[in-house]
């Protein structure tokens, strides 16, 4: 395959300073990536990343990889990606986390599973690019025709002349030569390094402990800081008196900052909870914490107030409203609203009618709390601000953003802001927004010294930005032989609804309605592990397993039955989803999990599937009763993402989101009582634990030579609904509320 970098995707070449190649390549999200990037999926169509390959006379080929790395394997995918066009001897390759620089590489955005997906073909031109360029320059110094020359494992050879030459031998005389304008890139079948499993890259640094992440940053003589904000969302700060604070040892300063100054239009991902805090400077964290203790703060009630937010040039009125929120009166404004007119999202044929007409309807409603993301490592930002420039280490999923927010509540030009990303214990959508990083600079500037702030666990829980609370009704209109004639779901949530209307089973009933609604909350919440998709799959799946009951029917024959109809005669024209795809994924699952397979008929078996993030994924949760408690012991997966770059990491990513999805499916939930959370530490914040965890994850990935997509989320959605629904089988009960937990204790004792 042949192929022509657009006017905007340009290679240049250029000699580095003790000899070799050095090959600067523009990289563009293709519109394939961008046709329909929601929120979080990274940069739209047009931005331009740059990167790096360095070619040295030693023969060490290193990348630049732009994309901070919390665990999704990009520092070994992508320098995979080059090494496989560039035909480079493995071994040799060195990948490096390249600065921030919007300049040279975008936003650098690491979110929406889109980081492989938005790179897989510039990385792969710039290593063909960068192979022909090696062979070209072969070809001059032994004076024969460029096409006798070819390229494997980082060494050139002419057979006929037995000649041979590592990379790095000509690499400074291919830095002279022009970049090609058409590049061949290799068919599928001709992989030599993608689809191979490979070793992380990091995984000895990070096993034996080499400081590798934010929390590990240090300089002499900075100083460390924590911040105290309201016990109470729906408070603000009124007064502090620091007196005894300042008399604790180890103790420098003690004082209000504004995180952002009032009227400020919020941009993208410049969400924050509380504006006013108190911050206290010294030289241990412990020290810091006991004097926190002696701080005496005053709160008062915040009233209602409204702000602009632009987000990528679409501007909203967003309200914040004064009040002291509590779950159960959440759960009862939700209830009422539910009731009353919603906005429409999607409507084909008459579904009213449909549903006036029906022989039967079947009508269960879903609900969901607030989740903390619970990043292993916990908030923390090193900064160093002067009037004239600022340093800024840490780890963060989008700097390009961060840069903005920074420049603007500065005053400084962006390329005064020098943003070093370090690796991140964790993401999952909470380390997007900058806040912590402006707390951190307007520390560092009021003490004029280099801070590093950090937050305990109990801060980062308690502040907000979490996964919404949701709830959803979903209503099903069948005739009088048990078909599907009308479908409705009709969902919302605090502060935003959850609803996907354009999804699956959208386009495959003749009469579909969707509906959101919102109620707005002072309780913020941001981008969560696949945002709304870990609370639709869960709703959706359920109650399809629900439907295919009430139809007579087997779970994967539904599923696969409505598919048909979505590839065959689809209805409407904005389905989001290719019906192919979403049922291959589940007839690779059935045939993996042996669904069909007598001795397989007695277990306690629950089936989901969900599509986002452009890819297809789909397990069977196999459960037990292990001392009375639901226990999953055995996993099935099949995902369908297009090319497996990294069959070890890939296989690992989905491993990995369904033990979280399962955690987060029995225990996970955030309560609130007068504004205050009831949970703040992981002795009531529960998480799944080891012995918790199933005893086998078997992954499965579709075989197909589709351009990669999306991998880090689309594993997460459907383990909540496949959890569901085995839950239903192994205790008889339907639970409609998340966490399933307290519901599993309560029926412990019929078990």
């Amino acid at each position: 395959m042949k192929t022509t970098p657009n006017r905007r995707a340009f290679l240049k070449a250029s000699a580095l300073a003790g000899g070799g190649l050095l090959l600067n390549f523009s990289w563009l999200a293709n519109a394939q990536a961008a046709d329909k990037v929601a929120a979080l999926n990274g940069p739209e169509a047009g931005n331009e990343l740059t990167g790096y390959v360095r070619i040295t006379p030693d023969n060490v080929v290193t990348l630049l990889c732009p994309n901070p790395e919390f665990g999704q394997n990009v520092m070994t995918s992508l320098p995979m990606m080059l090494a496989e066009e560039l035909d480079a001897d493995w071994k040799t390759v060195v990948v490096e986390m390249a600065p921030h620089d919007t300049t040279k590489f975008g936003g650098q955005f690491t979110g929406g599973s889109q980081s492989v997906r938005a790179y897989w073909r510039p990385l792969r031109q710039a290593g063909a690019a960068a192979r022909q360029m090696l062979r070209e320059a072969a070809a001059q110094a032994w004076a024969v025709p460029v096409d006798e020359v070819t390229a494997k494992a980082g060494v050139l050879y002419h057979e006929k002349t037995l000649k041979s030459a590592r990379y790095g031998e000509m690499a400074t005389k291919a830095a002279a030569l022009p970049v090609p304008k058409d590049v061949k890139l290799k068919a599928p079948k001709e992989f030599s390094i993608v689809r191979t499993p490979t070793k992380n890259v990091e995984g000895q640094k990070v096993v034996t402990g080499k400081p590798l992440f934010g929390i590990d940053y240090e300089q002499p003589g900075m100083l460390l800081a924590m911040v105290q904000h309201p016990p109470a969302f729906g408070m603000k700060l009124k007064s502090v008196d620091a007196t005894q604070a300042l008399k604790m040892p180890g103790i420098k300063a003690v004082f209000p900052i504004k995180v952002y100054e009032d009227g400020t239009e919020r941009g993208a991902f410049e969400t924050r909870t509380f504006n006013e805090l108190v911050a206290i400077v010294g030289t241990g964290t412990w020290e810091l914490m006991n004097a926190r203790k002696k701080l005496n703060v005053t709160w008062e009630p915040m009233p209602d107030f409204r702000e602009v937010v632009n987000f990528r040039g679409n501007k909203r009125d967003e309200l914040m409203p004064a009040g002291l929120e509590s779950t159960a009166a959440q759960f009862r404004n939700m209830q009422e609203r539910a009731q009353q007119p919603a906005t429409v999202l999607r409507r084909d044929g008459d579904p009213e009618t449909a549903f006036k007409n029906a022989a039967q309807v079947l009508e269960r409603t879903y609900t969901a709390p607030f989740l903390a993301h619970n990043c292993m490592e916990p908030m923390n930002c090193f900064a160093h601000v002067t009037a004239e420039k600022a340093l800024f280490v840490g780890p963060l999923q989008a700097p390009g953003f961060a840069e903005e927010t920074l420049a603007n509540r500065f005053g400084l030009p962006k390329d005064k802001i020098d943003i070093r990303m370090t690796r991140m214990g964790g993401g999952f959508g909470r380390r997007a927004y900058p806040h912590y990083m402006v707390e951190a600079g307007l520390i560092s500037r009021k003490v004029n010294a280099p801070v590093k702030l950090v937050y305990t666990r109990e801060d980062d829980i308690t502040y907000g930005i979490y996964r919404p609370m949701y709830t959803a009704t979903y209503r099903a209109a069948l005739d009088a032989d048990k078909n599907l004639i009308g479908f409705h779901v009709k969902g919302g949530g605090l502060p935003e609804h959850p609803v996907h209307a354009n999804r699956f089973p959208a386009g495959a009933v003749d009469n579909y309605l969707a509906e959101g609604w919102e109620i707005p909350s002072n309780i913020t919440i941001g981008a969560f592990r696949a945002p709304r998709s870990n609370f639709n799959a869960a709703a959706e799946q359920s109650f399809l397993d629900e439907l295919a009951e009430v139809m007579g029917k087997d779970p994967f024959d539904l599923r696969l039955d409505l598919l048909k109809r979505a590839q065959e005669t689809p209805v409407g024209k904005n389905n989001d989803y290719d019906a192919a795809r979403y049922a291959g994924v589940l007839t690779l699952l059935r045939e993996k999990s042996g669904w069909d397979q007598p001795e397989n008929k007695a277990k306690k078996r629950g089936v989901a599937a969900y599509f986002c993030h452009n890819s297809y994924a789909a397990h069977v949760v196999e459960m037990t009763l292990r001392d009375g408690q639901p226990y999953v012991e055995t996993v099935f997966s099949a995902v369908d993402c297009g090319i497996v770059v990294n069959p070890d990491a890939a296989t690992n990513m989905v491993q990995g989101a369904v033990v979280d999805g399962i955690g987060n499916a029995f225990y996970g939930g955030l309560t609130h009582q007068d504004g205050v959370a009831g949970q703040s530490n992981f002795d009531r914040y529960r998480m799944i634990r080891h012995h918790e965890a199933p005893k086998k994850i078997e992954v499965h990935f579709v075989q197909n030579n589709i351009d990669p997509t999306g991998l880090g989320e689309p594993p997460f959605p459907p383990v909540f609904g496949a959890v569901a629904n085995a839950l239903y089988k192994t205790t008889g009960k339907r639970f409609y509320q998340q966490p399933f937990q307290p519901q599993v204790e309560k029926t412990k004792a019929e078990l």
